[in-house]
């Protein structure tokens, strides 16, 4: 009988090992803790300049240049209608998460990033009921109870729905080409 080999059985153990756990990024927005599964989040950074997006969604604050990448910025604060105090962009606290989602990659400004938590994964709770029965309250995914606190666990994928991802991307769009069409010389004769 053939024994599975030491690499076989470390994989299978650290795969293991690594389904009982979650690793989350914990984040508040005004009095409400957060968390979103750090495998979706590919940095945090403090605030850069955000150019406007003409016509956009309230909760879409613009662009930002990313070392060379543009990506749009949402508020989260108003994204999830949370309500109390507005968000203070001139926060030293203040930052953006940068998500990859529906293949593209999406910052959300948050009030503040508190930790990286361990969580077992038998200690997320499904949403109560009457947040559930709640449509707008679709991408919280669970709860987690902690000592003194709780933490809500959001689906970042469903933050933003399908029409809103397309909206973004168009503006974007819009946006680069309206840069190159304003800032190349003598392509206004040409069109």
């Amino acid at each position: 009988m053939e024994m599975p080999s030491l690499a076989s059985r470390v994989s299978r153990a650290e795969r293991e090992e690594s389904e009982q756990f979650k690793q989350l990024v914990s984040f508040r927005i005004g009095e409400e803790e957060f968390g979103v599964d750090i495998l979706v989040v590919q940095e945090i950074i403090r605030l850069p300049t955000i150019t406007p997006l003409p016509n956009a969604q309230r909760f879409i604050l613009g662009m930002i240049n990313l070392r060379g990448k543009i990506i749009p910025v949402i508020d989260l604060r108003k994204r999830l209608r949370i309500s109390g105090r507005k968000s203070n962009l001139n926060d030293r606290k203040t930052r953006v998460l940068i998500v990859e989602m529906q293949s593209s990659v999406t910052g959300f400004i948050v009030d503040s990033v508190s930790e990286v938590m361990r969580i077992p994964v038998n200690e997320i709770e499904p949403t109560p009921h009457l947040v559930v029965s709640n449509i707008e309250s679709e991408y919280i995914k669970g709860v987690i109870k902690l000592p003194n606190r709780l933490v809500i666990l959001l689906d970042f994928q469903q933050v933003l729905r399908p029409q809103e991802v397309r909206e973004i991307q168009n503006a974007h769009i819009n946006t680069i080409e309206g840069e190159l069409l304003g800032s190349s010389p003598g392509i206004e004769s040409v069109l």
